[in-house]
């Protein structure tokens, strides 16, 4: 079975940068789609970036041009690299897996499978 742990998050200030990385274990990510998530307190978790077998990629309205999302086969991790950052970014966020045999992936936490335990984000100064 895939296991996922998130790490890179911390403390920043408005305009810098963090990169997360989700490292699996049990199987290779070259079988699944691969999801970056955020939940703020008191809402409802979101979709941020996601990336499918095939490299194909899409990202939430509020991040793009800010975030990418980017896959190493040979680490067996994917990365979320944080550009631009705004306090309304702060969250924690996980990343989550779905194995499938399609080329594309999805953006709603439904579709996900497999999901790791999250990482703090704070963007404040």
């Amino acid at each position: 079975q895939l296991q996922l742990v998130e790490s890179g998050g911390g403390l920043v200030q408005p305009g810098g940068s963090l990169r997360l990385s989700c490292a699996a274990s049990g199987s290779t990510l070259d079988y699944y789609a691969i999801g970056w998530f955020r939940q703020a307190p008191g809402k409802e978790r979101e979709g941020v970036s996601c990336i499918g077998r095939s490299g194909w990629t899409s990202n939430f309205d509020s991040v793009k041009g800010r975030f990418t999302i980017s896959r190493d086969s040979a680490k067996n991790t994917v990365y979320l690299q944080m550009n631009s950052l705004k306090p309304e970014d702060t969250a924690i966020y996980f990343c989550a897996a779905k194995w499938t045999v399609q080329p594309m992936c999805g953006m709603r936490p439904a579709y996900y499978e497999s999901w790791g335990q999250g990482t703090q984000v704070t963007v404040s100064s």
